[in-house]
């Protein structure tokens, strides 16, 4: 059996990450592992923050605001946990972070937030199903 020490989790605060996270908790438990949680700034989201804020700290602040549903449920579980802000296109920065990491599996929710980049674009869960190097499990 293949043991998961590092467990990365992309996360948006939908409902769709949050049970995500609640299943990469129960991974973690199971295992004695960590989690990394990866929010994915956009172009649009950064500038939308930017303009919205008054300083730099209140970015990230309504950025971990987005989070602290994930996180209170990797928390409630006992788990270690990171957060990390990265910037770029949801699916191809996810994939390129997760392969440059050593995680063990990567556990995505099946739909985020952005409901016409899945219309568009086709949905993120999909394109790092394809492009991933590691097992990725998809939470529906």
């Amino acid at each position: 059996m293949r043991m998961f020490k590092r467990i990365l989790v992309p996360a948006d605060g939908s409902d769709h990450s949050c049970r995500a996270a609640e299943y990469a908790a129960n991974l973690a438990q199971t295992f004695s592992a960590t989690i990394m949680i990866v929010y994915v700034v956009d172009g649009t989201t950064a500038k939308t923050d930017v303009l919205a804020a008054n300083s730099k700290y209140e970015v990230e602040k309504k950025r971990k605001d987005k989070l602290a549903p994930v996180m209170e449920l990797i928390e409630k579980a006992g788990v270690t946990y990171e957060t990390r802000f990265i910037h770029g296109v949801p699916g191809p920065a996810i994939v390129k972070f997760a392969n440059e990491g050593k995680y063990d599996c990567l556990v995505v929710g099946s739909r985020g937030l952005n409901r016409l980049q899945t219309m568009v674009l086709g949905s993120v869960s999909h394109k790092v199903v394809k492009r991933a190097n590691l097992p990725v499990l998809v939470v529906k």
